[in-house]
């Protein structure tokens, strides 16, 4: 390991916005058995009061990286509290630095895997979700990709009821199989759009029920506060989906690769089912070789 990241290492310990627990904070062995089951952390159902020392909402990006989208979405909305969720530990500090050294109370980073991330959060705790550039998991199983089944029943234990999750990607690919996993489970889609810097976007009033509910908005209508309808579900934001992005996702800009963006509501009753309709093959295809050399892993920016 190199002197910098050591140094990253031990900076980390002395930002109060960076909780990093160690895995035998939130894994424990069943008596009797080898198998590791997950505990609860004590700052589950606290981070409120806790780390930010009020009740403000509370939004997470999971996959953080370096914290760039989260730390540009706090500063935009001081009346919301933010935390990036990321396994690694040099990443995170370049977020929990600036944090720290900006004064930014709003501002937190948790260090985990993603897997774990029921242990930190209790029902109804967080508002909303933001998946940015995940990635896309193109060969992996579907419980891999951070909008599988899976993933959406864990959000579920803990985002309030109306909780929305973004996803924000240059990957078609995972953009085609979060919309056939919504279809399959009749989830209500907010906002969409296949290339929001060249098209706009969709915006869809609650019930989907009814295709006269959509209209399309390009950027600029966006922009000039056209989004503000009173009988659409609250997005924290959504001039932030253009104006806030990533290095990678300028990176993609800049090679000509279109962005898309969708918001949904995951509520739902029972299980969460596997969609039967999302053609793998094919979408992989679409995606490409540049997967290869494009992306990084899944908590990258």
């Amino acid at each position: 390991m190199g002197h910098g990241k050591l140094k990253k290492f031990a900076e980390n310990e002395t930002f109060h916005c960076l909780l990093q627990p160690a895995a035998s904070e939130v894994l424990a062995k069943e008596p009797g058995s080898r198998e590791l089951l997950l505990r609860d952390h004590p700052i589950k159902g606290g981070w409120a009061r806790e780390m930010f020392g009020n009740s403000n909402p509370i939004v997470l990006e999971l996959g953080c990286g370096g914290g760039e989208y989260t730390i540009a979405l706090a500063q935009r909305h001081p009346e919301i509290n933010y935390i990036g969720v990321d396994i690694k530990g040099a990443r995170l500090w370049k977020g929990a630095k600036f944090a720290t050294e900006n004064a930014l109370p709003n501002v937190a980073f948790l260090r985990t895997r993603i897997e774990f991330i029921t242990a930190f959060f209790g029902p109804g705790e967080v508002s909303e979700i933001w998946l940015t550039f995940s990635d896309p998991q193109l060969s992996g199983s579907q419980n891999s990709r951070l909008s599988s089944p899976m993933f959406l029943a864990r959000y579920r234990s803990f985002l309030h009821p109306g909780g929305i999750v973004h996803l924000k990607t240059d990957s078609r690919f995972l953009y085609e199989y979060t919309m056939s996993v919504v279809r399959a489970n009749g989830l209500e889609v907010l906002v969409s759009g296949t290339d929001i810097y060249g098209d706009g976007i969709y915006i869809c009033k609650p019930s989907l029920r009814d295709p006269s509910h959509l209209r399309w908005a390009p950027p600029s209508y966006v922009a000039e506060g056209g989004h503000r309808f009173p009988d659409i579900y609250t997005i924290t934001d959504l001039e932030s989906v253009f104006e806030v992005q990533t290095f990678y996702e300028k990176m993609f800009l800049d090679m000509g690769l279109p962005i898309t963006y969708m918001a949904f509501v995951i509520d739902h009753a029972g299980d969460y089912a596997y969609p039967a309709d999302f053609d793998a093959d094919y979408w992989r295809g679409v995606e490409g070789p540049r997967r290869s050399f494009s992306h990084q892993p899944a908590s990258k920016h």
